[in-house]
């Protein structure tokens, strides 16, 4: 995976998805949720190389940063739970699929709680 199409074609692929330009700016495309419009996809082009920001459950971001040189802290964005990947090829696409599809189910809207009686 190494195209912003590719990247927004697989986050479409999940439920409720739309793609966002909240910036005015065509470098920025996000995925968001419908429900609750948080982003869990940032698609950028930095220095030539196209990047995606994931939302990363702090017990696995140190994990994909030491695994991955092409996954770094993420950019413009708070670093202990967002990671970005450089599309550059050298990350195998299963493993940015998983962490796309982690941020997501990170931000994705939650079934309402049921509220205890009494």
């Amino acid at each position: 995976m190494t195209k912003r199409e590719e990247v927004l074609a697989y986050g479409l692929s999940f439920p409720e998805v739309y793609v966002d330009t909240p910036f005015h700016d065509a470098n920025w495309v996000l995925l968001r949720c419908r429900k609750n419009k948080k982003a869990f996809a940032w698609t950028y082009e930095r220095n030539g190389i196209m990047c995606v920001n994931v939302k990363v459950n702090p017990e696995w971001r140190d994990f994909f940063r030491m695994t991955y040189p092409s996954v770094l802290p993420g950019y413009h964005q708070n670093k202990e739970h967002w990671n970005t990947i450089l599309l550059d090829g050298t990350v195998p696409e299963a493993e940015i699929k998983r962490m796309i599809a982690e941020s997501y189910d990170l931000l994705a809207p939650k079934g309402k709680k049921k509220q205890k009686k009494g």
